[in-house]
């Protein structure tokens, strides 16, 4: 009875692992994190020194470690949350491409296309006796006479 609870919560994480919601999640997760520095240095690096600017007051020390100001805001650290952001989405998106791509392919591997009938094909048949003979004979059991070739199906007429 073990054995059953096991196989089937394996049975339904790999369901799970398979319809992309584990996935879609990690995707989610890493952009939200990536996204998270930009609206921390959106609001750190001009926002705050906007406010500061216009109620007269004086900002602190923050260690910027990107010493591109502008009229006092610091863009530095704002461009480079950015330019993070875009690489890790990129590189995401490239992942998830790959991911897809092979689970497409994987899934098209031993899968007939569907829209296509298989031909009806007649059984190989020895050219001198014509009995049926096994496919891929070279001789015929009931003739012995010898093919040029190992012994294929033809199509149906």
């Amino acid at each position: 009875m073990a054995d059953e609870e096991k196989k089937s919560l394996a049975e339904e994480f790999k369901e799970f692992i398979d319809n992309g919601n584990a996935m879609d999640m990690a995707v989610g997760v890493i952009i939200g994190g990536a996204f998270t520095a930009i609206v921390t240095s959106l609001t750190t690096d001009l926002i705050n020194p906007l406010i500061t600017l216009l109620s007269g007051g004086v900002a602190g020390e923050d260690g910027v470690a990107i010493p591109l100001t502008i009229a006092g805001f610091n863009i530095g650290n704002f461009i480079s949350a950015i330019i993070n952001f875009l690489i890790i989405a990129i590189i995401v998106f490239l992942l998830i491409k790959a991911l897809n791509g092979a689970k497409s392919a994987a899934g098209k591997i031993g899968k007939k296309d569907e829209g296509e009938a298989e031909p009806e094909m007649n059984p190989p048949t020895c050219p001198f006796c014509l009995e049926e003979v096994k496919e891929g004979a070279t001789r015929c059991p009931h003739c012995a006479g010898a093919f040029d070739k190992p012994a294929e199906p033809t199509p149906a007429e």
